[in-house]
Parts: C-alpha cells; sequence; structure tokens
C-alpha cells in the first residue's frame, strides 16, 4: 500500500494534490526549490482546507490532521528519499521534466512509481532516458484545477506498467475519493481535455461569429448539456436518447461545427490586447477589482456544492 508520497512542485497544482494525499492518510512530502512559493504554500494549504471546513465538507479535526501529514522541503532529497509514489507538477516544460525524474531515480528507491501531472506532454519522451526497470513504475496522473475541488483523476495505463503496479495506484486515488478514469494511450490532452477543448472550441465560434454573446453561450451550457453531464456521461446520455437519433443529429450537425486547428481570433485579440480574464480584470467578461475576490469564492463554493451532490452520482 502507498503510505508516503512526495509532490514536487507546491505552485498552482501542487499545493492542492499534496493536501488531497494528507487528508486521506498519506504522509506527504512537498517540494518546492523556490522560496516565494514554498513561504506561501503553508498559508494557501490552510485556507483551502479552512474553506472546506467552513462549507461543512470536512471537519475542523481533518484540517487539522492534514496539516500534521505535510513536510515542506527546499532539499530535494530528503523530500524524495522515502517515497513510494512521486508526482510532479512542475511547469509544462520537457527538459525541466526529463531532468527532474533523472534526479529522482538516482534518489528514490526502486519501488517508487514516478507520476507527471501533465495533459499536453507525452510521458514516452519524458521517461526515455531512465532505466527500463525504472520506465515500468511511470505513469500519467492528471488532476484538474482546483485539484482539491475537482474529482477526476486521469492516470495512464500505457501498457509499460505492470497491472499491479497501476492497481495499487489506483487504489490509492479511489482511497483519495478520486473518480480515476483510465487513459490507454499516449495521446495529447489524455481524455478530459480533449472532451473540453473540442466544447469550447464551439463555445468560442458561437461568441466569434456572433450567434449568441458570451452570457448566453455560457447560459446554454450551464442550464444544457453541462447540467445534463454533470450527472450523466456523453455516451450513456446517447444511449439513453436513442443512437439512431443521435446518428442522424450528428449527420445533420458535424458539417455545421467549427473544425479551426488554432484558437479563435476572438481568443487571440483579448489577448493581443492584455485582456487575460479574472486577472487583469477583463476577458470576454469584465470584472471589476473590488469584486474579483468575491467572484473567485463563488466560483469556488459552486464546485463544492457540486462536489457534495456528486457523492449521490454513483
Amino acid at each position: 500500500m502507498i503510505k508516503n508520497v512526495t509532490v514536487l512542485g507546491a505552485g498552482t497544482m501542487g499545493h492542492g494534490i499534496a493536501h488531497v494525499f494528507a487528508r486521506h492518510g498519506c504522509k506527504v512530502s512537498l517540494y518546492e526549490p523556490f522560496d516565494a512559493v514554498r513561504l506561501s504554500a503553508p498559508e494557501k494549504i490552510r485556507e483551502e482546507l479552512q474553506f472546506m471546513v467552513d462549507e461543512d465538507y470536512i471537519s475542523k479535526e481533518d484540517m487539522e490532521n492534514a496539516i500534521a501529514n505535510i513536510t515542506i522541503y527546499d532539499n530535494l532529497e530528503e523530500a524524495a528519499k522515502n517515497a513510494d509514489y512521486a508526482i510532479e507538477a512542475c511547469p509544462e516544460k520537457m527538459e525541466l521534466k526529463q531532468e527532474l525524474f533523472g534526479k529522482l531515480d538516482k534518489i528514490c528507491p526502486p519501488h517508487t512509481v514516478f507520476a507527471t501531472n501533465t495533459s499536453s506532454l507525452k510521458l514516452s519522451e519524458m521517461i526515455q532516458y531512465l532505466p527500463e526497470e525504472r520506465q515500468k513504475r511511470c505513469m500519467v496522473s492528471h488532476w484538474y484545477n482546483p485539484a482539491y475541488l475537482l474529482p477526476i483523476a486521469e492516470l495512464s495505463k500505457f501498457g509499460n506498467m505492470d497491472e499491479d503496479v497501476f492497481n495499487e495506484v489506483y487504489e490509492l486515488y479511489v482511497r483519495c475519493e478520486k473518480k480515476p478514469v483510465r487513459v490507454l494511450k499516449d495521446i495529447t490532452g489524455m481524455v478530459a481535455n480533449r472532451l473540453l477543448h473540442a466544447q469550447a472550441r464551439e463555445a468560442f465560434h458561437l461568441v466569434e461569429i456572433g450567434a449568441a454573446t458570451a452570457e448566453d453561450v455560457d447560459q446554454a451550457l450551464k442550464y444544457g448539456p453541462c447540467f445534463r453531464n454533470a450527472t450523466t456521461g456523453m455516451l450513456e446520455v446517447s444511449d439513453m436518447g436513442g443512437l439512431d437519433v443521435w446518428l442522424a443529429g450528428e449527420d445533420n450537425m458535424l458539417p455545421a461545427l467549427d473544425n479551426s486547428d488554432k484558437a479563435c481570433d476572438a481568443m487571440r485579440n483579448l489577448v493581443a490586447e492584455g485582456n487575460l480574464g479574472i486577472k487583469t480584470g477583463k476577458g470576454f467578461f469584465e470584472y471589476p477589482e473590488e469584486k474579483r475576490g468575491q467572484i473567485q469564492m463563488d466560483f469556488y463554493r459552486r464546485l463544492i456544492v457540486q462536489l457534495k451532490a456528486s457523492k449521490n452520482y454513483d
């Protein structure tokens, strides 16, 4: 059983991944080489756990136990030397991840499973310089942001790992109340991001051609397809609606949908103008500075309501 987890990187994803494992009884070593990020991690972790307490998702005792299970390091060897499972959540740079895995191979015990949180880089390329035996214990373990509120975890099952090793990791994620998705091919974007970007491409396109406002495109998604898909998957919805009906619909609709192989000009223009979304105050929508914090918290509250509801989906 995996008991000792090392998380490499305490930034946007890493600190959240760390406290999920810690909340479910793992001893977590959180490694971060950059002082500013490392020193801010304890406060971020406590704030997120306190939010879960305030929303009646976990108890105060759960929070304190999770915090007690996390040790933060600036020394890679100290952080990784006892790891059963080591997951990196570093910037999406292939050379950086290759270098990190090379160092870990010299530090970690032979049984340690190496995982990457990437969804856009090829695992086969990332681990190509590792010894053959170590490659058999490497995988993608892709989390969605925010890591502590989104239940999904995509786990690669590309054929390089023994079945018992994969199953050990799968059971770890089940223990942590995640919903693991087995990804069988080393494809860009794994599964969830490919589905996400297929939907996003059409949403952006509809705004760009003036078919609907940004507000109404989001309204259509929230109270139409996404409302239904929150409880019932796309393929199950198709079965329930009748595959003959869906076949006719696909044949009629697909020729009319956007099939661009690059981001739409509407988004490209916003970025060129420096309108990057909530962090700059404007994107498809406007975010007054005095309201940004509340808007962000409302987003997290909607997610935790959904997380609670998802307990009844199975």
